[in-house]
């Protein structure tokens, strides 16, 4: 009788190795069974960051070979997004599409931001870099910054309102040096996100305002506003007509703002670069990388370990200048 259940014993162990075999031969069909994977955005439905990220999205579910779905947590310039990043599981269903602000700005400028990047995230990758740009609205009678600063100064008194899209923002402490450049007393008026700053520049019920390029890009496509300068170093393909802010004297913009995924602290390695290998062969492809360049981006991947360099290189840029504008955490 032993022969029998010994036979039966290596069927099942050959059974078993053949299986596995199935499945390693099949990582993207195994891994991609489960919960979606969830893009959080931090900031409104219609606005620049939540365009890539819903681009992205349609892209990576291919490659994930599993659902990719953006989750937009609204409010206090990502601040809400990132929180909940924070509270997330470390299981690798979970990332954060962020640009500069939420991770490198914030928290030099807020007391208790409810999360330290350092601690409670990790970066996965960067995939582009962008600048932001000074716009007028449609209803105003300026062409160009100092067309612009003319109309501030004789029409309005020499005061302005001028939108961005969140408080406390590299935006804001543009509008700030600006007004101190010209001698002109300009607000900064803080909004919910780019989408409703927007809406109220093509309303013609604030006559400029400070965002990035893939915030104003289809508009000023459209003629309804109009770009008048950017930061870099360079301009912009984009929009090449305007000037960057070192052309017109205004030092200090140079760098530029960073797009990239971040994880909950704690998500494993494998998981991180599962994800990351995905996003380097989607930002490969020639139509997605048309697509963000008309968005107004530049398209370069960032390893883990780059846009980690990045981050921290750029936080200490804008801490200098913060500091220098005497501007203290609120």
């Amino acid at each position: 009788m032993a022969p029998f259940p010994r036979r039966r014993a290596l069927g099942a162990i050959g059974l078993a190795l053949a299986l596995g075999a199935s499945l390693l031969g099949a990582p993207a069909q195994a891994q991609g069974s489960g919960n979606p994977v969830r893009i959080f955005v931090g900031f409104p439905p219609g606005g620049g960051t939540d365009a890539i990220a819903r681009m992205l999205a349609d892209k990576l579910k291919d490659q994930l070979g599993q659902p990719v779905v953006v989750e937009n947590k609204a409010g206090a310039g990502g601040q809400i997004a990132a929180q909940a990043l924070k509270a997330a599981a470390p299981d690798g269903t979970t990332f954060f599409i962020s640009h500069d602000h939420t991770i490198s700005i914030l928290p030099l400028v807020t007391k208790n931001p409810g999360f330290d990047p350092a601690k409670d995230f990790v970066p996965v990758a960067g995939f582009a870099t962008f600048v932001n740009a000074f716009a007028v609205s449609g209803g105003t009678p300026a062409r160009s910054m100092s067309e612009y600063i003319t109309w501030v100064r004789t029409q309005r008194g020499g005061k302005g309102n001028v939108g961005v899209p969140a408080p406390a923002s590299v935006p804001e402490f543009l509008v700030k040096l600006i007004g101190q450049k010209y001698n002109l007393d300009l607000a900064a008026a803080p909004y919910r996100g780019s989408a409703p700053m927007i809406g109220d520049m093509l309303g013609n019920q604030i006559g400029a305002g400070v965002g990035s390029i893939p915030d104003f890009i289809e508009n000023h496509k459209a003629g309804k506003l109009r770009v008048v300068a950017v930061m870099g170093n360079a301009r912009q393909a984009a929009v090449p007509e305007a000037p960057t802010f070192a052309e017109l004297g205004l030092a200090g913009f140079e760098d530029v703002p960073y797009y990239g995924f971040f994880a909950p602290a704690g998500t494993p390695q494998a998981a991180i670069d599962r994800f990351s290998g995905a996003l380097q062969k989607v930002v490969a492809l020639p139509d997605v990388r048309d697509q963000l360049a008309k968005l107004g981006l530049t398209v370069g991947f960032m390893p883990q370990q780059q846009l980690a360099d990045r981050e921290r290189a750029y936080s200490q840029t804008w801490a200098k200048l913060i500091r220098n504008l005497g501007f203290q955490p609120q």
